[in-house]
């Protein structure tokens, strides 16, 4: 399906106006700087949401349980009666579906509404429209019919709607900082106790740039749950020896070494994979605090190896657009974000280097794979909220 976003949306104004919206909601794409595949492990991550979003109109429609969701970028709609949950429809309903099904088991009542969606956010590029799509549809059904629902039960509805009609059994990060993100901070989030740490992210002359490479490999959602599984498994042959521990967040990098030899190979590279970016995280947060972006750069390519050596969720064209930036002084630090298999690299970037580093990146990606690259900058943004006319 082809996405008619540009960057002028003038077209779809008078369809907005003439909409009358009665709750418009911002929901924002985030990008998470260091702690790639920790969360689900109960790890520690730094994500930010950023000023790429998904906006979403929202009015009641006065029908009992009638609705209708209208994508303007993709020309789409999805007409559903809330008693009749559909999940055979195409994957992005079921987001839909999921987020309602989830708010109706916390007991509250929804109605009919109407609502149509228009979003910058690239799809694909790693920077978790599906979060955004989730937290956003979750805000606007509670400010639209007063629920009452707290910011972390948006959270934990939208993960559980992933789970259970996505199918991803995703961590909490992208959520979590889809709805809690404060602009100009990055989260420093504890994903077992959910205690996070705003921490400033004033790192001027420097940036944030994230090059795309358009390729998305069908591997990344079974990969995603092999992943997951793999270090459940090494849980499992942990607790044979340190029966304390229920999940890698509670097993320290010694602990794991001393049992090395009794470990199949490929999961042994997974768990310490986890404890090391566990690590990372920390220290990029102390760097960040102490104003060293040099170390914070060098945390960045470290992350970056570990995922494509012993985590194994890179691919061929991210590690070039990751190799490609060592060559260039003005950045500091480059490395794959997401779930991996595609989507984009995270650099951190002097300002005055960015629009002639595109233009050179591109370039040589072209050459090599045959692709355009695209590029855009993102910086730390306020998480999910109303915006009032």
């Amino acid at each position: 399906m082809q996405n008619k976003y540009s960057n002028s949306l003038t077209q779809f104004d008078s369809q907005i106006a003439s909409f009358n919206a009665e709750v418009i909601i911002n929901a924002p794409g985030r990008v998470n700087l260091i702690g790639e595949h920790t969360d689900y492990n109960n790890g520690f991550v730094m994500p930010t949401a950023i000023d790429k979003n998904i906006k979403f109109y929202f009015k009641l429609n006065g029908s009992e349980s009638s609705c209708s969701i209208q994508s303007l970028n993709y020309n789409s709609c999805y007409k559903f009666d809330l008693n009749s949950p559909n999940s055979n429809q195409e994957e992005w309903t079921r987001y839909i579906t999921g987020v309602l099904e989830e708010i109706k088991k916390l007991g509250k009542v929804i109605k009919g509404f109407d609502c149509i969606m228009l979003s910058n956010l690239p799809i694909g590029a790693g920077i978790s429209s599906s979060a955004a799509l989730e937290c956003g549809l979750a805000t606007g059904i509670n400010e639209l019919f007063d629920l009452g629902l707290t910011q972390l039960e948006i959270v934990k509805l939208s993960q559980l709607a992933e789970h259970n009609y996505v199918g991803t059994q995703c961590g909490i990060m992208d959520q979590f900082a889809s709805v809690m993100s404060k602009k100009n901070h990055i989260i420093k989030l504890d994903c077992e106790s959910l205690e996070y740490e705003l921490v400033p992210f004033m790192i001027e002359p420097y940036g944030l740039l994230l090059l795309n490479t358009n390729v998305s490999h069908s591997l990344s959602t079974s990969e995603y749950n092999t992943r997951r599984a793999e270090c459940e498994q090494g849980v499992t042959l942990l607790q044979q020896w340190y029966p304390e521990i229920k999940s890698l967040r509670d097993c320290s990098l010694e602990q794991l070494q001393n049992h090395q030899s009794q470990f199949d190979p490929l999961i042994y590279k997974r768990c310490e994979y986890v404890l090391e970016e566990n690590k990372r995280v920390s220290d990029a947060a102390l760097a960040l605090e102490n104003k060293d972006l040099k170390t914070f750069g060098e945390l960045m390519y470290a992350s970056h190896q570990g995922l494509q050596n012993k985590y194994e969720v890179s691919c061929k064209e991210l590690d070039f657009l990751t190799e490609f930036s060592k060559n260039n002084e003005a950045i500091l630090g480059c490395r794959m974000m997401g779930g991996g298999f595609g989507g984009c690299t995270l650099n951190l970037i002097h300002q005055d280097a960015i629009d002639v580093y595109i233009a050179e990146a591109s370039l040589a990606y072209k050459k090599i794979f045959n692709i355009e690259l695209t590029a855009f900058k993102a910086m730390p943004s306020n998480g999910v909220e109303r915006i009032f006319k």
